[in-house]
């Protein structure tokens, strides 16, 4: 039926420096060397186990993922996770969109996380003309040159900038693959569109990126480490401004999926971190192990010996080794513990500050100095 829709064009966006934001990348970034709290005897064992879990993985050459919020780029732990990944640690990082968001922001900006009741209030929420531009627009150029979503936005921030196509080699390729490929033809005539559209002139477009030495989605790419993101229609801030292209940021956010789904089909003794993520992580990992299990057991073989670990802040007295909770008990309820515990492998829950979680892997992998095994 032909639903009306609302007209975005006409949303009045503002410079993103005349937001107030509370967070500062200079002020608020985690200092890799300090020493978090001790933990208690219970969360101490665990982080023990994890810590030779991941070395042992490491040196087998298998993959340790981390799967994260925005809260931990919001809490100001890009240093961290660059310390994890320059270190060999943490082999693919994967975040939702506002984690994507928050990174740009800091690395463009400095600054970042606004107050969203005023904002909503006034109208003024997540219409910032910048952040959706920019972000946007990396996006619509990375999925044609076949990168993912986060790929996309890293190699913007890393580059300080990226190339805008010309129209006829837009129009040319898309009109010589038509026949042969119609998914290139029609990702290069949805460029096409948006230069058109946007009177984007060919060639280098410089954006400065002064803060990109905090920036994990930076760091990933020059370094070949996979930072995906996994973004839901409709959930940040970017799909307000027109720049956003359905088409384009599908293409992006699938090849993300695919290619941490393709991390996820080595997690055989490997080790799986979902750190303040109660959405995105467990879903995307349960069908991205179901599908390495289908392909698994086409080879006579099954995914059982990975190990998971949950960090949140919720409280939640449930043995999770015990299997799932009967519905009773509210324990039932926390939707990201329940879904793990399906997974199969070894999984354990920590309730803990994803600040202090990141500092104790980083201080008791890097004490003793062996570097890691690439893949």
């Amino acid at each position: 039926m032909p639903y009306s829709q609302l007209d975005r064009s006409r949303i009045r966006m503002k410079p993103l420096s005349m937001r107030e934001n509370r967070v500062d990348i200079e002020c608020d970034r985690v200092d890799v060397s300090r020493i978090p709290p001790a933990p208690d005897m219970q969360t101490e064992a665990v982080l023990r186990e994890t810590e030779q879990r991941i070395r042992h993985a490491r040196r087998n050459g298998r993959p340790v993922v981390m799967a994260f919020g925005a809260h931990t780029i919001k809490n100001g732990l890009g240093p961290a996770l660059i310390a994890l990944i320059e270190q060999g640690w943490v082999t693919h990082l994967a975040t939702n969109g506002a984690g994507i968001i928050h990174d740009w922001e800091l690395s463009f900006l400095g600054r970042s996380s606004e107050r969203v009741r005023e904002n909503v209030a006034c109208g003024d929420f997540g219409h910032w003309e910048e952040s959706g531009y920019y972000i946007n627009l990396a996006i619509n150029i990375g999925s044609f040159e076949d990168r993912g979503y986060g790929e996309s936005v890293g190699a913007f921030i890393e580059n300080e900038g990226l190339r805008i196509p010309g129209e006829d080699q837009l129009a040319g390729r898309a009109l010589k693959l038509l026949q042969s490929d119609p998914e290139q033809a029609a990702a290069a005539a949805d460029i096409l569109g948006i230069v058109r559209r946007f009177q984007l002139k060919e060639g280098w477009m410089a954006v400065p990126h002064r803060w990109k030495r905090h920036s994990p989605q930076a760091a990933a790419f020059r370094l070949g480490i996979p930072f995906t993101g996994h973004p839901m229609i409709g959930h940040d801030i970017i799909y307000n401004h027109p720049m956003n292209h359905g088409a384009c940021l599908g293409r992006a956010a699938l090849r993300d999926f695919l290619s941490f789904a393709e991390s996820i089909s080595r997690i055989e003794d490997g080790v799986y971190l979902s750190v303040g993520s109660a959405v995105m992580s467990p879903m995307i990992f349960e069908k991205s192990l179901s599908m390495a299990q289908n392909l698994a057991a086409q080879e006579g073989r099954q995914i059982q010996s990975h190990f998971i670990v949950v960090v949140d802040l919720a409280e939640s007295a449930w043995d999770w080794q015990r299997g799932e909770p009967p519905e009773t008990n509210p324990a039932y309820y926390l939707r990201y513990n329940k879904s793990f515990s399906r997974m199969g492998g070894t999984m354990h829950y920590i309730r803990m500050d994803n600040r202090d979680l990141l500092l104790h892997l980083y201080h008791r992998l890097d004490s003793k100095g062996q570097a890691a095994k690439s893949d």
